[in-house]
This record gives C-alpha cells, sequence and structure tokens, in this order.
C-alpha cells in the first residue's frame, strides 16, 4: 500500500506552525493510541502513521529534506525503508511525554521522580466574633487538634540515624521503562511508588508517617471590616505532611455573632431608637448608641414615627480600607399607657384645639350592625 503525503496524514496545509502541527499530531494520537483502542490494528496503524509524520515534521532539518526530496529525502521511500530513525531525535521522548504524559496519568514536573513526602490536608476552623470586633480587628487565640510532626524524627519517618536506600527494582529512578511499538513509555515504579526509596528503619513513635496527632495553639488576627462567611488562610498552619512532606494551610471561617441592638447592612448599621411623642412633637436632642458609645443627635420638631436619621461615619470600617459606613437611626414614637388627670386635661385642651374629636364612641354591635346595613 504506497505511503500517505505526511501532510495529509496529520490533515495540515504544508505551511503549518509548529504549535499547530502538535496540536493536529496530539488529537490523532489520542484518539488511536492503542491504550485506548485496544485489539484494533486499525487505530495502532494510524498511530503510527501520525507519529512517523510528526517524527519528521517537527524536526525542521527533515522536513526541508522531506519538503524538497519527499520521502526519499528522509529514507522511508522504498520498500522495506521502515520509517524514520526516532533513536536519533534526541528530545523526541520528552515530547512524547509533555503530549501525553497525562494520558496515562503519569507526567511529573520536569521529568523528574517525585519526593517520598507528601503535602498535609487543610484544615477549617469555624471562629465566632462580636459585631464591635469588626470596627477595630481583634487576635483571638484558637486551639485546634491535628496532625504535627514527630519530634523523634522531625517529620521525616525514618528511625534517627538512618536513611532511605536506593531502591533496587527501579535504581533510584522511580521509573520502569517498557516498549511499546516503536515508543518506550515510562511508569512509576510498583517497588517504591515512583519514589525511586524504599525504607526499611521507620520510626517508631510515627510508624514512619512523619507525624502524630496532637492539639496547638494559633493566633488568628481577624482584620478590621470582615465579612460574614469570608475565611482567613493560615498558610502552612494545616495538617503537618506525610514523610517529610509540606504542610497543609488552616482556613478560619468567620461567623459574626447578632447583636442587640444592631443589625448590618455591608458597611452601614441600622438600629431604632424609641423617643417620647413630646420630643417628637416639640424637638429635642437625645443620645443614641453606637459600637463606639453614645453620641447626641438632634430631633427636629414634628419628627414622625419611621423617620430615619443618618449617622455620618459611625457605621464599620471596608476590609483593607480606611473608609467607613454610616449608622441609620430609625425613630419611633413612643405613646405612654398611663396618664394623669392632669395630663388629661391638657391633652384633650390641646385636640380641642387641634380640630380633633376625641369623645368616646359607645355603640353596641347591634347598633353597628344597623349602621353598616342601612
Amino acid at each position: 500500500m504506497p505511503k500517505r503525503d505526511y501532510y495529509e496524514v496529520l490533515g495540515v496545509p504544508r505551511d503549518v506552525g509548529e504549535a499547530d502541527l502538535k496540536k493536529a499530531y496530539r488529537k490523532i494520537a489520542l484518539e488511536s493510541h492503542p491504550d485506548r483502542n485496544p485489539d484494533d490494528p486499525a487505530a495502532e496503524e494510524r498511530f503510527k502513521e501520525a507519529s512517523e509524520a510528526y517524527a519528521v515534521l517537527s524536526d525542521a532539518e527533515k522536513r526541508r529534506a522531506y519538503d524538497r526530496f519527499g520521502f526519499a529525502g528522509v529514507g522511508t521511500g522504498g520498500p522495506g525503508a521502515g520509517g524514520p530513525d526516532f533513536g536519533d531525535l534526541g528530545n523526541f521522548t520528552d515530547l512524547f511525554n509533555d503530549l501525553f504524559g497525562d494520558l496515562f496519568g503519569q507526567r511529573q514536573a520536569g521529568g523528574r521522580r517525585r519526593g517520598r513526602g507528601q503535602r498535609g490536608a487543610d484544615l477549617r476552623y469555624n471562629l465566632e466574633i462580636e459585631l464591635s470586633d469588626v470596627l477595630g480587628g481583634v487576635e483571638s487565640k484558637i486551639r485546634i487538634p491535628k496532625m504535627r510532626p514527630c519530634k523523634t524524627c522531625n517529620g521525616s519517618g525514618l528511625e534517627p540515624g538512618t536513611s532511605p536506600e536506593r531502591c533496587a527494582r527501579c535504581r533510584g529512578t522511580g521509573q520502569l521503562m517498557f516498549q511499546q511499538g516503536f515508543f518506550r513509555i515510562s511508569r512509576p515504579c510498583d517497588e517504591c511508588g515512583g519514589v525511586g526509596e524504599t525504607v526499611k528503619h521507620r520510626c517508631a513513635p510515627c510508624r514512619g508517617a512523619g507525624r502524630v496527632e496532637g492539639m496547638q495553639s494559633i493566633q488568628v488576627n481577624v482584620p478590621a471590616g470582615i465579612e460574614e462567611g469570608q475565611r482567613l488562610r493560615l498558610q502552612g498552619e494545616g495538617e503537618a505532611g506525610i514523610a517529610g512532606g509540606p504542610p497543609g494551610d488552616l482556613f478560619v471561617v468567620i461567623s459574626i455573632k447578632p447583636h442587640p441592638l444592631f443589625e448590618r447592612d455591608g458597611m452601614d448599621l441600622h438600629c431604632e431608637v424609641p423617643v417620647p411623642f413630646t420630643h417628637a412633637v416639640l424637638g429635642a436632642e437625645i443620645e443614641v448608641p453606637t459600637l463606639e458609645g453614645k453620641v447626641p443627635l438632634r430631633i427636629t420638631e414634628g419628627t414622625q414615627s419611621g423617620t430615619v436619621l443618618r449617622l455620618r461615619g459611625k457605621g464599620l470600617p471596608a476590609l483593607r480600607s480606611s473608609s467607613r459606613g454610616d449608622q441609620l437611626v430609625r425613630i419611633f414614637v413612643e405613646v405612654p399607657t398611663r396618664i394623669t388627670a392632669r395630663q388629661r386635661e391638657l391633652l384633650e385642651q390641646f385636640a380641642a384645639e387641634s380640630g380633633h374629636d376625641v369623645s368616646p364612641q359607645h355603640k353596641s354591635f347591634l347598633d353597628k350592625l344597623r349602621d353598616f346595613l342601612d
């Protein structure tokens, strides 16, 4: 069967760039890789054909020779000539790992074996604070249970005075190589788990984990202006890593206790203040509570119940900012439940001068029913 043009195999134009060439090859190779298509000779053939085409076109010198002389220029034209020489492509294995490392789940940063230690778990702590703490921030000391580094082995998991030994199966590389077609594929060593080291003498107190259970006190600095549900990240204050791995982080989730007087609305505070009806009618200066203490507030004549007055700058600060919200004071007028005879006399006089009829209305239920039906 005649060989197909390499550009045709990859479905790209002859002036294709390096990035688009790699993208086209990766798509075909992922779809037709033998691991994804077991017992499918046609898929394996497509995979080999695409790999051969990419091996030539991704090499600038071989691509120039192919563009000028065709298959003869790269030594793949005649019967029995075979495919391109992958052995002389110094970076082809690295390129294959870059393209398909995630296909097998074996990609390692920089191609190196992974370390023996594992990162510790992140932790969460719910911290409840007062509304007044939001005004200026607060330092809170918390105590949490967590895995801490073992003091005997300093978190290494090794018996003091010993060290890990090189894995005999993978010779310390952490990888085992095997042949698949014309590619050499690496997979983590099943003896050392891809670490490249084995531990024969483990620390007894922590059983080689490098950490033990314990309690720890931690200082948490809560900034002013923090919101309900916000998280503070304390880097490295989570659980200790396994066998010398890095620690996790601690996330402190903030909740704010309800306040008996104030309700929060972002940076603003809302409260209700009762005033005698005489103050509302005549006007007066009253004292209003704030988170910083009482402040004077002027009530003008004729203030109605439900009126909202604003105390500027008496709200809460913004997070990591010097600006502050306001306090909104809602006035409600108090009506006395008991009055003296003299007070009644004066109020009735006031009502009469205002044109208000305050005479008692005594009608029976039957009288009211007749009025309704007439």
